[in-house]
This record gives C-alpha cells, sequence and structure tokens, in this order.
C-alpha cells in the first residue's frame, strides 16, 4: 500500500483528504518515510515551501502542493523548491487522484539498470548483487547519468545536476564522485565508477 504524506493545517480537510485517500487504496502518513507528500503552504511555523526544501534535501518523492494560496508567484515559487504539482483549493477529488495516480506511476517506473547495477531514482538507493546501499541526492544523479550514456564529461554532470536545482562545481563534483565511488566498492561494485582522464567518467 502507497503511503501519503499529508501536512494540511486545517483539521476538517486534513480529515476529508484521509478519508478520500484511504478510500482509493492508500495510506496516510503524518510523517516520512512516504511515496508522496500532499503539502499545504500556510503552515504554523514553518511554511510548505520551507517543508518541501527540507524533504528535498533527502527525498526524491513526489510533492503536491494543494493550498488556497493562488497567486502565479506562489505558484513558481512551489515548482521553484521543488514540487512536481500545484493544486489549487477548493479541490475536485476526482482531479487530485488523477494526479497523484500519474505522479506515483512516474515514480515506479523511475529505476535503472546497468551492468547489475539498479538504482532507484526515487528512494536514492543504489543495489548490487543483493546488497543496497542509500545515496544523497547529488550522488544519485550523477549515477544515473552514468547509467544512461557510456561517457559522461564533467560539464555535462554538472549541467544535469544543475537542471535539477542541485548547485554544484568542479570541486564539489570530485567529492561527490569518491563518496559515491566508496559506497559502491560497500556493495561490491569495485571498480565500475572510471575515471576519464582529461575527460569525466564513466562506468
Amino acid at each position: 500500500m502507497e503511503r501519503i504524506l499529508v501536512v494540511e493545517d486545517d483539521k476538517s480537510i486534513r480529515e476529508e483528504l484521509a478519508l478520500l485517500l484511504c478510500a482509493n487504496g492508500y495510506q496516510v502518513v503524518s510523517q516520512p518515510p512516504c511515496e508522496l507528500a500532499l503539502l499545504d503552504v500556510n503552515l504554523p511555523g514553518e511554511s510548505g515551501f520551507e517543508l518541501c526544501q527540507r524533504l528535498r534535501q533527502s527525498s526524491d518523492v513526489p510533492v503536491i502542493f494543494l493550498t488556497a494560496r493562488d497567486s502565479a508567484e506562489d505558484e513558481l515559487l512551489g515548482f521553484g523548491v521543488g514540487a512536481d504539482d500545484y493544486i489549487r483549493k477548493p479541490y475536485h477529488s476526482s482531479v487530485l487522484l488523477a494526479r497523484i495516480a500519474r505522479l506515483l506511476k512516474r515514480k515506479s517506473s523511475a529505476i535503472l539498470n546497468r551492468r547489475g547495477l539498479t538504482l532507484n531514482l526515487a528512494e536514492l538507493v543504489v543495489g548490487y548483487q543483493e546488497k543496497t546501499r542509500e545515496l544523497t541526492r547529488n550522488e544519485t544523479r550523477i549515477l544515473a547519468c552514468l547509467m544512461k550514456k557510456e561517457l559522461c564529461t564533467r560539464q555535462e554532470i554538472i549541467e544535469d545536476l544543475w537542471q535539477n536545482s542541485l548547485y554544484i562545481d568542479e570541486n564539489t563534483l570530485y567529492v561527490n564522485v569518491n563518496r559515491l565511488r566508496d559506497k559502491l566498492k560497500g556493495i561490491g561494485a569495485e571498480g565500475f565508477l572510471r575515471t576519464v582522464r582529461g575527460v569525466g567518467y564513466r562506468l
């Protein structure tokens, strides 16, 4: 059963969402881990935007903002902090469920395989010969880039990370590659990540 994190300040709306989601086969949770997060923007203390930013530091789960705030600026800010969708209240149940299903389907297909390595992009986990290791978002994106191409230049990897709002330079890339190499070694995939001198990296 897929878990949906619901963070909603209004008790009646929170209960309404819980009933809707449970009736459609989802499990509602109040904190991670989860397969999808449904966030309000106006929350006591930490805003939904801040919560999304914090969630993005450790997870790539789909995030939907469900909010009464309807300005274009708020919507842009929502996507800017890493949201996958932005739905305004009052919401239509069928539309909300359809968007949740679409994002969960996309997430379930986010698995790469190469040379016996399995990379789960949503859960940030790499596996090899029944061993697994959690990765950071940077390490996940770097490995994904390498699993999709025969050879990735340093610049290609840096540009890919920038496009995914993960700010990185050559020194940071070097540190992340070495950490990734150590994690691969820890699951038995030693020597998989190779440096191509003066160019970049390959698997």
